[in-house]
């Protein structure tokens, strides 16, 4: 919203430090500092409401060092991330963007299902919390507006880089480096030379109009990539400090992908593709990354708070819709290689269990426990040296991520 009175501003009344508002990195940097001082500030007086109203996280005992002493500690820590993100995007972002818009419904609508488990686990006792095809479909339907919107919106364009012998100078100066824009289904591969891969040539057997099948694919693509990051999100939420730090290296690098994606001089100078409006979507990152550092002040071992569902739901989701929308969906594997790990000790867990069972008539483990992390809690790691290392293997996964933007 100030974005638009401080342009009205510049516009009509030239007012000293209006322009600012024209660009993104400080906008960005704005929107950082907000939620930043917004969850450490705010995040206390939420903490001591929830305490005050005995949201607290029940435990199982699994038999881990100190799981029993965090019983009672307050959950739904989430809505923390989700205010604080939310607060200085609506403040400094064009909320008209089509980019904002998905991120915002995202948000708002994966917080809301992850609040709903939350509130069925404390307000009525049930550790089940809301049922899993409950959130299954929660997570399909925003597949599916997401995907629909990405592929139907006339405002989701990419630029195709001209080749040199094809670029040119207008009169007045402006050097024509990109084609017009236009509707594609293309994404990048990591590590490819001519890294492109569109959707709609899994169609291409049709014939002459094949594109306009691209759909078909592409929205059960994005539902299932969805899907698959928030539960592994989810399941990263299992020690303080784990999710909001992984996941804060995570959107910090898809945050790099998105300036360099929506500036046209570091896009012609990556010779990576150009999509245009996908520079606002930086300022939401800002925003997002400041809120779980913030949120990382007081979940941090030993947490004064636990996100819950409200907060791990919504962070994977954030994650894949901003992967997508700037074409970075093949990264996910490497950038979320954490969130990966989690996901497949848990299904090389039960899946190992239940064939030695039906086999020899006993089930036999991997790991000690899954997730991940729990195997090594078993092995007598403390949580706060897991966590860190987690974390040191995030950062180079990150770099590897960034590294593709010039290794093919």
């Amino acid at each position: 919203m100030l974005y638009y009175l401080f342009e009205y501003l510049d516009k009509y009344y030239d007012l000293t430090g209006a322009g600012l508002f024209k660009y993104i990195s400080f906008r960005s940097a704005i929107a950082f500092i907000i939620s930043l001082l917004f969850s450490m500030i705010y995040g206390k007086k939420i903490i001591n409401y929830l305490q005050l109203k005995q949201v607290g996280e029940s435990v199982r005992d699994l038999g881990l060092e100190g799981q029993v002493e965090k019983a009672g500690t307050p959950t739904m820590g989430g809505i923390i991330i989700i205010l604080a993100t939310l607060i200085p995007v609506l403040l400094f972002a064009q909320i008209d963007n089509v980019y904002i818009v998905l991120l915002v419904v995202t948000t708002l609508w994966m917080g809301t299902i992850g609040f709903l488990d939350d509130y069925i686990k404390i307000f009525k006792q049930n550790k089940a919390g809301l049922k899993g095809r409950f959130k299954i479909l929660g997570q399909i339907t925003l597949g599916i507006f997401v995907g629909a919107m990405l592929y139907f919106h006339p405002s989701v364009t990419m630029k195709e880089k001209l080749p040199t012998k094809f670029q040119y100078t207008t009169e007045s100066g402006i050097q024509v480096l990109f084609a017009d824009s236009k509707k594609s289904t293309k994404t990048t591969i990591p590590f490819v030379k001519n890294n492109e891969l569109d959707y709609a040539s899994a169609f291409a057997f049709l014939g002459k109009g094949y594109k306009k099948y691209a759909w078909i694919i592409f929205i059960p693509i994005v539902i299932f990539i969805i899907t698959a990051v928030s539960n592994g999100a989810n399941l990263t939420d299992g020690i303080d400090g784990l999710a909001a730090g992984s996941s804060a290296i995570i959107v910090l690098t898809l945050g790099i992908f998105a300036w360099v994606s929506g500036n046209i001089i570091f896009a012609n100078y990556l010779d990576v593709m150009y999509i245009p409006n996908s520079g606002e979507m930086t300022i939401f990152i800002a925003a997002f990354v400041g809120a779980l550092i913030g949120f990382l002040w007081y979940n941090t071992y030993p947490a004064q708070v636990f996100m819950g569902d409200t907060g791990s739901l919504t962070i994977g989701a954030v994650i894949a819709v901003l992967a997508i929308a700037v074409r970075k969906e093949l990264l996910i594997p490497i950038l979320a290689g954490i969130f990966l790990v989690e996901n497949l000790s848990v299904v090389m867990q039960v899946s190992y269990f239940k064939y030695t069972k039906k086999r020899f008539g006993e089930g036999k483990r991997i790991f000690k426990m899954a997730p991940l992390h729990h195997h090594y809690q078993k092995s007598g790691y403390h949580e706060s040296k897991i966590v860190t290392r987690f974390w040191i293997v995030g950062i180079m996964l990150a770099v590897l991520a960034i590294v593709t933007l010039k290794l093919r």
